[in-house]
């Protein structure tokens, strides 16, 4: 009994070490053979339409590199002020090997050594900032090194309702140019009745009517690149703030107050609505609008200027980027090549409604060629973007802020905007 117990012992060790052995030799199909590619891990916050796109790009880009694969994985609350996970991994010395990664935050991230430099890399495999939109790899830099590759991006434009223009006698033709041209139009197209609005024509400040917005549009300027120092006491942005204090005043900005926070966004958004005949808004506006009220006729047109002269915007978007301490650079700033390819980027723009960061690109979709789209795409190529700075959301609350506190008589826009000037200048030197 105890010799047979013996043999069958025997047998059944040797049977589950074969069986172990089989599995080890399996790749994640269950083929049988060993998956010897590099695994690149990838960490991204798409959903809908932009996970869809994602996963098309890593589809492609194995196609083209089989001995590479893509291990994505969706994080949630990626982007401004909102990536405690991936710093928490590369903290903890286990990063992925790439990121999608909203390029406002490059600065501040580079400057804490957060972010792995690609200048070399790029340089090496012939990536240069001649393939992109100026404003777009300029943004992925910092300190004249090279952080992320940019992917997508947009713009600002006013929208404005057609049929409330020809209501009040106003050529959809011939949309305001200047200042006082948009504030004209403005004030034909308000209706109010006591301290209640029906309906605005204009708010300044509302929806991206961000100080950037009309500190730019102004001729004014909110970093100098020589003194690497923030300028928002520029006289041409102190002269946009005071615009934005008598536009207050004008229409009392507590009774302004009183209809924006009444409002809500997508299907009640005031502009589908009709209760606001024109705002600043991005390109996702026309999405928006196909999907709650396809039959509003409306259009665009540039950011008036004092001049009518000189229309400017500004853009955002994301980038690939590679955290500090990624394990497999190679293959790493392989994928983030082709992703920022045109090939890539036409993958992802189409499915995803993004604009890409290549104007070749936007044209082969046919981005160029819509009458929405075409007009927000005409001002890429003279768009800014906001300052490379450390401090770059510091920056962007104090600004905020000081349009608040200026519209509500809080303090004049010379005596605020040197405050902002001074404050973050002072944690830059920091």
């Amino acid at each position: 009994m105890k010799s047979r117990f013996g043999m069958f012992f025997v047998f059944s060790l040797l049977l589950v070490s074969l069986v172990l052995s089989g599995c080890s030799s399996k790749d994640s199909s269950g083929n049988g053979t060993e998956d010897k590619r590099t695994t690149v891990k990838l960490w991204h916050p798409l959903t809908n339409e932009g996970l869809t796109a994602i996963n098309a790009v890593i589809e492609a880009f194995e196609k083209n590199h089989p001995e590479i694969k893509i291990d994505a994985t969706y994080v949630a609350n990626q982007g401004e002020g909102q990536n405690e996970k991936l710093l928490a991994a590369i903290a903890g010395g286990n990063p992925p090997d790439v990121a999608y990664f909203d390029r406002f935050e490059i600065g501040s991230w580079a400057n804490q050594g957060s972010l792995e430099e690609l200048t070399e890399m790029a340089e090496k495999e012939g990536v240069t900032k001649d393939k992109f939109y100026p404003f777009a790899w300029d943004e992925a830099n910092y300190d004249d090194k090279l952080y992320g590759l940019p992917i997508t991006t947009d713009a600002r434009l006013v929208y404005f309702n057609i049929d409330q223009f020809k209501e009040v006698g106003l050529d959809p033709n011939d949309p305001p140019k200047t200042i006082a041209e948009l504030e004209e139009a403005a004030e034909k197209l308000t209706i109010k009745k006591g301290n209640k609005f029906e309906r605005v024509g204009f708010i300044p400040w509302y929806a991206q009517g961000w100080l950037y917005t009309w500190g730019w549009s102004f001729g004014g300027d909110f970093y100098d690149e020589e003194t690497k120092k923030v300028t928002a006491n520029d006289p041409k942005v102190v002269e946009a703030l005071q615009w934005e204090v008598d536009f207050a005043k004008k229409y009392n900005v507590e009774d302004i107050a009183g209809f924006t926070d009444s409002q809500g966004s997508a299907a009640m958004d005031p502009f589908i609505t009709g209760q606001i005949s024109m705002k600043v808004s991005n390109p996702g506006d026309v999405l928006n609008i196909k999907k709650y009220k396809p039959d509003l006729n409306f259009d665009v047109f540039p950011i008036p200027t004092p001049s009518g002269q000189d229309h400017t915007t500004w853009s955002g978007g994301w980038s690939a980027v590679m955290p500090k301490g990624a394990k497999n650079k190679e293959a790493g700033f392989e994928f983030m090549k082709f992703f920022a390819s045109e090939e890539g980027q036409k993958i992802f723009s189409e499915l995803s409604g993004a604009f890409a960061t290549i104007d070749s690109v936007n044209e082969e979709i046919g981005y160029k060629d819509d009458p929405i789209f075409g007009k927000f795409i005409e001002m890429l190529p003279v768009a800014h973007h906001r300052p490379v700075i450390k401090e770059g959301s510091l920056y962007w609350n104090e600004l905020s802020d000081a349009v608040e506190k200026a519209t509500r008589g809080k303090g004049t826009p010379q005596e605020l905007l040197d405050e902002v000037t001074e404050k973050v200048n002072k944690e830059l030197d920091s």
